[in-house]
């Protein structure tokens, strides 16, 4: 399977609000907050065309039970990279190429820290979000779609600008 990549869908933000109040009425009260991030999150960027958010419990101990509750919005739970310990990932739909993507996490995490302050950082500084479209177009050429090889590409690329950004790596 190939990364794909598209021009800013306007259609984004709307289909993450839609997938924020799923996710805030299916969990009872287990989810205290949901913020778009990613690509999508970007205005104008080139992106995946994967919804990504971050949804965080107040408590590590409801994880489980929130993820159950997002799986019957008919997400599957997908591994979780071993950067981002503690938390669950899960991915929509349950069978095919992925169209949103859910990271859950205790509100207080540096995982939930990290990747706002990403977003916050692109969005605060659209030079840096620029450098990153191009960065991410040259990777994705340079391995013709390849998913394994434009994955660690961004990784390296995400290692240095949490270094720009002074996060805790």
């Amino acid at each position: 399977m190939s990364i794909r990549l598209m021009h800013y869908d306007p259609r984004w933000p709307q289909e993450f609000e839609q997938t924020k109040s799923g996710i805030l009425q299916s969990c009872l009260g287990d989810v205290i907050e949901v913020q778009h991030v990613g690509g999508t999150a970007i205005p104008g960027l080139i992106a995946q065309p994967i919804i990504d958010a971050v949804a965080a419990v107040a408590e590590q101990a409801t994880i489980e039970s929130a993820a159950s509750l997002i799986e019957g919005l008919y997400f599957r739970t997908i591994p979780t990279p071993s950067w981002a310990e503690g938390s669950v990932w899960l991915a929509k739909p349950r069978h095919g190429p992925m169209t949103h993507q859910i990271i859950l996490t205790r509100h207080d995490s540096p995982l939930w820290r990290r990747v706002l302050a990403i977003r916050d950082g692109f969005l605060q500084d659209p030079e840096r979000a620029v450098r990153f479209e191009e960065t991410k177009v040259r990777l994705w050429k340079s391995g013709e779609g390849e998913t394994e090889q434009y994955l660690r590409d961004k990784s390296l690329f995400f290692s240095h600008l949490e270094e720009q950004l002074g996060l805790e790596l």
